[in-house]
C-alpha cells in the first residue's frame, strides 16, 4: 500500500512539475511566462535571456510574438503584436541607468533616423523615469492597429509612442546587427 501512495503521490508531482513548465520557464532565478497577454492578442515566448553589466545581472529580458521566428530582421521589419518584457533583477538599476542605456542602444538601432525620433526617443525616456526596483516589470508592446509603442511598468500603462518606424528603432536595440549585447539577442532569437 506504502508504495502504491509513494507512485501515486510521484506520479502526481511529475504531471504537476511539467504543467508549470509548460506555462513558465525560470531564467536567471526569474519567472518568465512562455505566454503573455497582449492587445487581446496571446504572444509566445520567442526567446529570453539575462542582460550583464560589469559582471552584475541587471534584467532579464524576453521576446513575445505572434509568429516565433529566429529571424532578426523579420521581427524587426514585422507590422505584427510582439512584445518585449524586462525584469528589473538589481537594485543597482536606476531610471537614469535604464534611459542612458536605451540612448545608447537607439543610437547604435536607429542609425541615419536617429535625429528623426529624437523627440519620441526623449519621449519615451520619460515614460521610464520613475524610480525603479529589483522586480518591477516592464512591458513593451507594439499594437499595428495604430502603429504604436505601449509601454507598461507593473501592469500600468504609462504611455504610448508612434510610430512603426520608431517600433523597429526599439527592437533592433536588441536584434539589429549592431545589439547592445551579442549573447542576448540570441537568447530572444532562441538560438
Amino acid at each position: 500500500m506504502k508504495k502504491i501512495l509513494l507512485f501515486l503521490t510521484l506520479l502526481l508531482s511529475v504531471q504537476f512539475s511539467t504543467v508549470s513548465a509548460q506555462t513558465q520557464l525560470d531564467v536567471n532565478g526569474v519567472t518568465v511566462p512562455r505566454k503573455i497577454e497582449f492587445q487581446n492578442k496571446s504572444l509566445q515566448l520567442n526567446g529570453a535571456g539575462g542582460r550583464s553589466k560589469m559582471w552584475l545581472e541587471v534584467y532579464v529580458q524576453a521576446l513575445y510574438l505572434s509568429q516565433l521566428s529566429q529571424d532578426p530582421q523579420f521581427i524587426i521589419d514585422s507590422d505584427t503584436e510582439m512584445a518585449i518584457r524586462i525584469e528589473i533583477t538589481s537594485s543597482m538599476v536606476s531610471s537614469n541607468k535604464l534611459t542612458k542605456a536605451m540612448n545608447t542602444g537607439f543610437e547604435k538601432s536607429a542609425g541615419s533616423n536617429l535625429e528623426e525620433l529624437r523627440p519620441r526617443i526623449e519621449d519615451f525616456k520619460k515614460l521610464l523615469s520613475d524610480v525603479i526596483k529589483e522586480k518591477d516589470v516592464f512591458i513593451l508592446g507594439y499594437n499595428p492597429l495604430d502603429q504604436t509603442i505601449n509601454v507598461y511598468k507593473n501592469e500600468v500603462l504609462k504611455g504610448k509612442i508612434p510610430g512603426f518606424d520608431f517600433k523597429k528603432a526599439l527592437f533592433g536595440i536588441w536584434l539589429s546587427n549592431k545589439p547592445v549585447d551579442e549573447t542576448l539577442k540570441k537568447h530572444l532569437l532562441g538560438i
